[in-house]
């Protein structure tokens, strides 16, 4: 992005504020804008390019969450049955992110669909008699669903070594392994997809891009407008920047910014920061024979965003395997933070919340010291549960992108952990935050409709809905019941995304 963008100076009024240059700033500024050109829109991002915290591809697994292979989205009930209803709602939401992409590609707003999306099996993977027992019912279970149809299922080790050879490898016969594998899961590069939108706003609209440009501090005024304190990074000015709607996609950092709006929906929101390691390779005689996103179920006391996963990457072409994540601890909100931003995230308003969740979640306390102790060659240990004949050499770790789990006030528990995402809006609709990390990017689009649904409804559901359906044409109709509508739209996606499978 030009230089140009860290020597211009912000007007004093905006329609629309966008804090953060990750992939929900830059999904929402470009649905507002294809909703009205005319709308003043700014986007403000405190680091010198978009998608550089949690929107770059080595910050998060580039899995297009889909609930294929991710078997926390498919609990076992106590009478023995399977719960999918997560599992539809979050397949529903990739295949909504998959249409926009779609038009944004018919548009040539962007162009060159496999420099971020390509087609990479989705596979579950269990071990011993149980959860293969598990796998088995919830195959069934989706199978039954036109958002899984086509999921196939085995328990056979000549089977599972055609679809995994580098996992099956130096396997004994008589271990007990099931796996399922979805073929048309993909491999996405979030952050490659989300500089592809910002160039088309930053060339061809009228939304005004500011790099290294942080929002210190966001107040409500009377006529129910915001005011921003606005921080040029490069040049050390301050200034005051005023907005009818403000958007928080700041990652880590929206927790404290929504606090500084005073909120009444935001009272009792607290934050705890987990960070993320992997193990990757880029030998390619390793990667030639892998070549999926394979899923396990998570260790005991785990958090879900911790379910190992050995995966195929592709990012700028070139193809890695990945696996984890392990867990890690900062303070640090965001992974260019500051390590004050727990312990000053921390106040009256939050902290029966925050106190509630710590302890209530003593064994995720534990968990996360032993993930943060170990050593790489522990950590070799946990990969050769997939890679028996698994070399050291091979591998290096690499730190991936913090994470901020929101903490919401609970009347019983004081407050508890949630590990999903959220949108946090007020009730005139004038501001709006996303909080939390899982499964993020995939639902973008559904989350930043949401955030349209929750502030422009009456726009949304007059002047804009022609062109909501041409970017979306399965909006308000849940696929899950509709099987042609479902084929269609699946058909057109993969047509316009070049995805082969």
């Amino acid at each position: 992005m030009s230089q140009s963008l860290t020597s211009r100076t912000p007007k004093p009024k905006y329609d629309v504020v966008l804090i953060g240059g990750g992939i929900m700033s830059a999904t929402l500024a470009t649905l507002l804008h294809e909703f009205d050109p005319t709308l003043e829109i700014a986007i403000f991002e405190r680091l010198g390019r978009f998608a550089k915290e949690s929107t770059a591809a080595w910050n998060n697994a580039g899995t297009g969450h889909s609930a294929f292979c991710e078997l926390n989205y498919t609990p076992e009930n106590p009478d023995g049955s399977i719960d999918i209803k997560k599992a539809e709602s979050i397949a529903e939401q990739f295949e909504i992110s998959k249409q926009f992409w779609a038009y944004l590609l018919t548009k040539g707003y962007i162009q060159d669909p496999k420099d971020f999306i390509n087609a990479c099996p989705h596979m579950s993977l269990v071990f011993g008699e149980k959860d293969a027992e598990y796998l088995k019912k919830r195959h069934d279970k989706m199978s039954e669903s036109v958002l899984f149809s086509g999921m196939e299922f085995s328990t056979d080790h000549d089977k599972l070594r055609e679809w995994i050879p580098l996992v099956m490898s130096k396997r004994n016969k008589s271990e007990v392994m099931a796996a399922t594998k979805m073929d048309m899961g993909t491999d996405v590069n979030f952050g490659t997809l989300t500089r592809k939108m910002g160039r088309h706003l930053l060339e061809d609209s009228k939304v005004e891009v500011f790099l290294y440009h942080e929002v210190k501090d966001i107040s409500p005024k009377e006529d129910g407008k915001w005011e921003m304190k606005v921080k040029d990074r490069i040049h050390s000015h301050k200034q005051e920047v005023n907005a009818d709607f403000v958007f928080i996609g700041a990652g880590g950092y929206a927790l404290p910014l929504l606090d500084s709006s005073d909120i009444k929906e935001s009272e009792g929101y607290g934050g705890f920061p987990v960070s993320g390691q992997w193990l990757v390779t880029h030998n390619q005689e390793l990667v030639e024979k892998h070549h999926a996103k394979v899923y396990t179920q998570a260790t005991v006391d785990a958090p879900p965003m911790s379910v190992p996963h050995l995966d195929l990457r592709i990012i700028d072409g070139q193809k890695a395997l990945l696996f984890g994540p392990f867990a890690g601890f900062s303070t640090k909100f965001l992974k260019e933070g500051s390590y004050l931003d727990l312990p000053e995230s921390v106040n009256t308003k939050n902290l029966k919340s925050l106190f509630g969740a710590w302890w209530h979640n003593l064994p995720l306390t534990k968990y996360l010291i032993q993930q943060v102790a170990m050593t790489k060659s522990q950590r070799m240990q946990h990969l050769r549960e997939f890679i028996k004949d698994a070399k050291e050499e091979d591998w290096e770790l690499k730190v991936a992108g913090q994470r901020v789990q929101i903490i919401k006030k609970d009347d019983k528990l004081g407050g508890k952990l949630e590990f999903g995402t959220e949108v946090v809006v007020n009730k005139n609709g004038t501001i709006a935050s996303l909080l939390g990390a899982s499964p993020g990017a995939s639902t973008a689009v559904e989350a930043m409709l949401t955030v349209i649904e929750k502030c422009f409804p009456e726009k949304l559901n007059g002047e804009w809905k022609a062109k909501l359906l041409e970017m979306v044409p399965s909006y308000g109709q849940r696929l899950s019941e509709h099987p042609e509508l479902t084929e269609k739209v699946r058909k057109y996606t993969k047509e316009k995304l070049e995805l082969e499978y």
